[in-house]
């Protein structure tokens, strides 16, 4: 390998892992709310973590057992779709399923949020959202 190859990688993963130690000090009020249920093995003692670099990306939640992600989308996503596919699309490409619900429905529907991530970790080969 020749001389500083690997260093961007490096610094990328440095600016990667202390932007996510950010974002889990600055959660919206709907990402720490599905936090209180899925911290901890609380949720169908599945370990899910949070703010978590995979690749260039940091996901909100990720569960590696069952190769789960769930995004938790303010307003900004709307104008972002492009963005919003391109990662869904390479996280597809690593083997995980990418799960997007918007800040309101996690608030106003925590219960039928929770129901659409069981049934994606446990019961159906097929994507389940809520978000569309």
């Amino acid at each position: 390998m020749g001389e500083g190859q690997g260093e961007g990688v490096k610094k990328l993963n440095s600016f990667l892992e202390t932007s996510a130690k950010l974002l889990r000090q600055k959660s919206t009020d709907a990402e720490s709310l599905l936090w209180k249920h899925l911290r901890a093995k609380r949720f169908k003692k599945l370990k899910f973590k949070r703010q978590e670099p995979i690749g260039k990306y940091i996901v909100d939640f990720v569960c590696y057992e069952k190769r789960i992600i769930i995004e938790v989308d303010g307003g900004q996503h709307s104008a972002d779709k492009d963005k919003d596919h391109e990662r869904d699309n390479w996280f597809r490409g690593e083997g995980f399923k990418v799960l997007r619900f918007w800040n309101h429905e996690v608030l106003t529907q925590t219960d039928a949020v929770l129901t659409a991530i069981m049934m994606n970790c446990f019961e159906t080969p097929s994507s389940v959202q809520m978000k569309g």
